[in-house]
């Protein structure tokens, strides 16, 4: 594991404003913004679970860790979403409900290339939040973050999606991509929360921040959370292939677009190519612009993603490349995720 101050000058019939008419339209901005918020929060808050646990000692031996996180009931029956790095090598897990219980949780499986994980408790009919659409997601959009930072119960704090499509390194060393960033304050403790668009909806899980900045946090999309839950429900792990590079979606340039005639009109940028992996076996390099895999279009990383099943871990597959405004297709072979 940064508001400027609105000056109106005229209402909506072009009509000069009285005095003191600016103070009250902004005053009604900040009520209507307080009130998105709260009922935000009066939604989600009952889902959200505070997250005990006992890790076993490093490399398996030594005295047993202490920690804590945070996570949210996504079905009625229990299973709870929250961080691998949470509850990875878990003796014994505790989750908190808004109710006051505290009840035993088993792990149901957890995926530190992604840092998600599915626990779960024995009991029905628990209130659920609701799962959003990350893809829709807009730099500049309010989201709120719920959590139990330093183990203090539901803390709220609101922000806005500062960026997207971050590459961000998870616990397992591997580059997750398409990370969200947001400025709505996180700190130990609300590991595995929710983020929260201002209908209510879950759109990210928060995981990390970087310290000592003030307002780097970030969170994993909920469209990537929810395939990787399933998963983990179904099989207790993920089972996927594996290129060993760090991207992020960008449009691509005009000018390439023109001179090779391409109808793509996006790809994925690469950041870093790990050493001695599939990616750097076959030849690509940092600033090369992926456009196609096996002749699809990439116009994202998630989609890039979908094709890194189990079924393609060894097969020989082709990339179109981009580079230097030169187009190049490349073979690689996706090997076992670690």
């Amino acid at each position: 594991m940064r508001f400027p101050t609105l000056n109106f000058l005229n209402n909506a019939s072009g009509d000069s404003v009285p005095a003191g008419s600016p103070e009250k339209s902004e005053s009604e901005l900040l009520d209507a913004y307080s009130s998105a918020v709260v009922k935000v929060a009066e939604s989600v808050s009952p889902a959200v679970v505070n997250i005990q646990v006992y890790q076993r000692g490093r490399q398996g031996g030594g005295e047993a860790r202490h920690g804590s996180g945070s996570g949210f009931i996504f079905t009625p029956d229990g299973f709870i979403l929250t961080n691998s790095h949470v509850v990875h090598n878990a003796i014994d897990i505790e989750a908190g409900l808004s109710d006051g219980r505290r009840l035993q949780a088993v792990l149901i499986g957890d995926d530190p290339d992604t840092d998600l994980a599915v626990i779960r408790v024995q009991t029905q009919g628990l209130p659920i939040a609701r799962l959003g659409d990350s893809s829709l997601l807009k730099p500049g959009q309010l989201v709120v973050a719920i959590g139990h930072p330093y183990g203090f119960q539901c803390t709220v704090t609101a922000g806005v999606v500062s960026a997207l499509g971050r590459s961000l390194r998870g616990q397992s060393g591997r580059l997750m991509d398409n990370i969200i960033q947001t400025d709505a304050a996180l700190n130990p403790g609300n590991s595995g929360g929710p983020l929260v668009n201002s209908r209510g909806e879950v759109i990210g899980v928060n995981t990390a921040v970087i310290l000592p900045a003030q307002g780097l946090c970030f969170a994993i999309p909920i469209n990537t959370a929810r395939e990787v839950a399933a998963l983990l429900m179904r099989h207790g792990k993920v089972h996927r292939a594996r290129l060993g590079l760090g991207g992020q979606t960008i449009p691509l340039p005009r000018r390439a677009i023109r001179l090779h005639g391409l109808k793509d009109d996006a790809g994925i940028l690469i950041l870093a190519v790990e050493e001695n992996s599939p990616a750097a076996k076959a030849g690509l390099q940092e600033g090369d612009i992926l456009i196609r895999y096996n002749g699809t279009s990439l116009k994202s990383v998630d989609e890039l993603q979908k094709h890194l099943t189990e079924a393609a871990i060894g097969v020989t597959a082709t990339l179109l490349v981009l580079r230097d405004a030169e187009l190049r297709e490349l073979t690689i072979v996706p090997a076992a995720n670690r």
